[in-house]
């Protein structure tokens, strides 16, 4: 993975590579030419060059003969332009911040290598970008893969990113696709979501893939595809704003839970090893969470019958086993403080 991260800072420092070794050979012609032309020695053969290439006009070490200068007069036309070349390139890295750019590039490459159990996100559009910020709120670690440069400016600075098509195999695998532990394919275009997914089921068979796709047929080839979740946007926003008009309680509650009607209630879920010891292996009549707390158990996920809405009293909390509560504010610190070590405050 590093091998690849510094092939790819090597190619942004292509042109300033470039523009150094034509400085070096315009200096080597200059040298050789004064030399084998005019027999100068090495000191002031270098000297003839470097007021030549500078253009500064400064006193010639002796009078040129007809040969040197036919020799001069091209070597100061083969130097105007490629002077103006080298300076454009020169300022653009240390006036235009691109070194700067390549610099936390080279950063954030490293930080990237030492990743593990990480989420990566497919594209910083309107989908991944909101991933990405929820992602961020509950502190999960995550990496950024976009092909279009121009969105690094809009990506904030805290976040690590990395620019290139995630299509291709080598950058997956420079973002540490064999160590993370979801990828999440937010691309606006259904080819190359189906394509992404195969490849990150190629290179990870354990990853949780939760992929982006605009119409039914879509979904069914990113689940053959090897997708564990596929989500449509677009399906799911209408049927929303349909329901706003046939359920509007329904809704209304529904935003309640979700935290989007602004109130200060809000769903969360713990899991069996967040549980303080004394609690864990216990049923919730016995952990009577809603009489200590006022936080209201609305589900469990248990790790053989799965999803249990409206969980019965004697539903029994083991190993692999998952509370979905819903609480405001100071009750979920009060359910936090009793219950486990959880800050939920730190994932508002």
């Amino acid at each position: 993975m590093i091998a690849r991260i510094s092939g790819k800072i090597n190619k942004q420092l292509q042109s300033l590579i470039t523009a150094f070794g034509l400085f070096l050979f315009s200096l080597c012609v200059g040298l050789l030419g004064f030399s084998m032309i005019e027999g100068l020695d090495f000191i002031n053969a270098l000297y003839m060059t470097i007021i030549t290439v500078g253009t500064v006009g400064f006193t010639e070490v002796k009078e040129l003969s007809p040969g040197g200068r036919i020799f001069t007069s091209i070597y100061i036309l083969m130097n105007l332009g490629l002077f103006a070349y080298v300076v454009s390139v020169v300022s653009s890295y240390f006036f235009e911040g691109k070194l700067k750019s390549i610099f936390k590039s080279y950063q954030s490459g490293m930080e990237i290598s030492k990743m593990k159990d990480h989420v990566i996100v497919c594209g910083y559009g309107r989908n991944g970008s909101r991933a990405c910020e929820e992602l961020d709120k509950c502190g999960k670690p995550f990496i950024i893969i976009e092909k279009d440069p121009e969105i690094k400016e809009s990506i904030p600075e805290h976040m690590k990113w990395y620019i290139g098509d995630a299509t291709e195999d080598d950058n997956l695998k420079s973002i540490g696709i064999e160590k993370a532990s979801v990828i999440i394919i937010t691309t606006p275009s259904d080819a190359a979501n189906v394509f992404i997914t195969l490849t990150a089921r190629h290179l990870n068979e354990k990853i949780n893939i939760i992929a982006r796709a605009s119409n039914r047929e879509t979904e069914s080839k990113l689940y053959r595809a090897g997708a564990d979740k596929v989500i449509m946007p677009d399906i799911l926003g209408g049927m929303f704003m349909a329901q706003l008009v046939t359920k509007p309680i329904v809704i209304e509650f529904l935003d309640l839970l979700n935290g989007v009607s602004g109130d200060s209630y809000r769903l969360e879920e713990v899991s069996y090893l967040q549980l303080k010891p004394k609690f864990r292996d216990k049923t919730l009549k016995e952990l009577n969470i809603s009489a200590s707390t006022d936080v209201i158990v609305i589900g469990v996920k248990d790790n053989i019958k799965g999803l249990i809405p409206g969980p019965p009293l004697d539903t029994f909390i083991g190993i692999d086993d998952h509370l979905i509560v819903l609480g405001s504010t100071a009750t979920l610190n009060r359910f936090s403080d009793i219950y486990t070590d959880i800050n939920f405050e730190d994932l508002a």
